[in-house]
């Protein structure tokens, strides 16, 4: 068993990463420890749906090795942490080692779903780790077919990164339009003619009944009775939070780690960050966030609260993006999918929206305009009525 005490970081991707980088510029000198199931070093993960399926880069590390020795931060890669003690203060890993901590951070992010009822066949993926995106791009290289399953934001940009490839590509949606649950179908219908200018057969309103196959997927069969040839095919219907491996513990779990507004949870010296926590808002609800913007907004909150400093949450526009072709899908704000949209851009590609709920401007998206975008955010901040940002 080791005793290293100190702040230990369960996490390999951003928020491990960003976290720890904040703790030592804010003058935290004892040992820092980020514990990652995988082998890479903490990785950047926008860029595998894109740069590195698209095989224009193999890089996505975001601190260098040296960086790491150079702030004394100790690296345990390829060591998944199994179960914490937050009596004992103790991390179990799966080779059965404990790791003793002052304060536990938890940054696991995701897992992505799958479908039960698919069978185990050669050429059916998901996307969420480096290893999947390596993987996908080599099976990507000999595939003439692909099915995506999902048109949520990683399923568009599979499918446009696969279509970049010269793979024939049918997106597949039980949703009117692609983004419909979190942008609205008036938005995902922009999204859809995208997709279809850019040769991508986009299926909308069906799912996938059957996977068909001998040790290779070959078919993918729709709920409507269609069947499409397939090499390849490819599961976005999204994730859910990578807390398994807190069950038990005693620690709050619904829909992600619970935590206050600081990152606390329910158990002492354990906190959460990123994709895997739900921080309670201003408003007084848990809201997980699963924007690579909110990591930095959360350690500036998080850090100081655990070295014991005053600190204000800060006030904050959420804000994503979407690289798929050459259009940049953009949104600020907190838009929801029943908001009364105000279409007030479209040459056909490029188009900006507004989204308006009681009568206050909630965000705006646009595609392909991000000078326009980025100019709202004080207006999304404050609260402005809606006829202060329509022409």
């Amino acid at each position: 068993m080791s005793t290293s005490g100190g702040i230990v970081i369960v996490g390999g991707g951003l928020a491990a990463a960003r976290t720890a980088e904040q703790l030592r510029r804010s003058e935290y000198s004892g040992p820092i420890t980020i514990v990652s199931d995988e082998d890479h070093l903490p990785y950047d993960r926008p860029p595998l749906s894109k740069e590195v399926l698209r095989a224009e880069t193999d890089d996505v590390t975001l601190k260098p090795a040296e960086f790491y020795a150079e702030n004394d931060i100790t690296l345990l890669l390829g060591k998944a942490a199994t179960s914490v003690d937050t009596a004992a203060q103790t991390l179990t890993l799966a080779d059965g080692s404990q790791l003793g901590y002052d304060e536990l951070i938890i940054a696991t992010g995701l897992v992505p779903k799958r479908i039960p009822s698919f069978p185990d066949l050669e050429g059916i993926r998901v996307l969420r780790s480096y290893d999947e995106s390596m993987a996908l791009r080599k099976h990507a290289e000999s595939a003439r077919r692909a099915v995506v399953v999902g048109a949520g934001f990683i399923g568009c940009e599979v499918a446009a990164s696969l279509r970049g490839l010269g793979v024939d590509v049918v997106l597949v949606e039980p949703q009117p339009a692609p983004l419909a649950s979190v942008l609205g179908e008036q938005i995902g219908s922009l999204v859809a003619r995208l997709h279809r200018d850019e040769g991508v057969d986009v299926r909308c309103g069906v799912g996938v009944a059957e996977v068909r196959g001998a040790e290779q997927v070959e078919k993918v069969v729709l709920a409507d009775g269609t069947e499409l040839d397939a090499d390849l095919v490819v599961v976005g219907i999204g994730s859910h939070p990578a807390t398994g491996w807190l069950e038990g513990s005693g620690i709050e779990l619904d829909n992600g780690v619970v935590c206050d507004a600081a990152g606390r949870t329910s158990a002492p010296h354990v906190w959460a960050i990123g994709d895997v926590a739900s921080w309670r808002n201003t408003f007084g609800h848990q809201v997980r966030v699963e924007h690579w913007s909110n990591v930095a907004d959360q350690a500036r909150v998080l850090v100081p609260a655990l070295l014991g400093q005053d600190t204000a949450a800060a006030t904050t526009v959420p804000y994503f993006w979407s690289d798929q072709y050459d259009v940049k899908i953009q949104c600020l704000g907190e838009p929801q999918a029943d908001d009364i949209v105000h279409l007030v851009e479209d040459d056909g590609r490029k188009f900006l929206a507004y989204f308006e709920r009681d009568g206050v401007v909630t965000g705006v998206v646009g595609g392909g305009m991000p000078g326009k975008v980025m100019k709202t955010r004080a207006k999304i901040a404050a609260g402005a009525p809606i006829s202060d940002v329509l022409p």
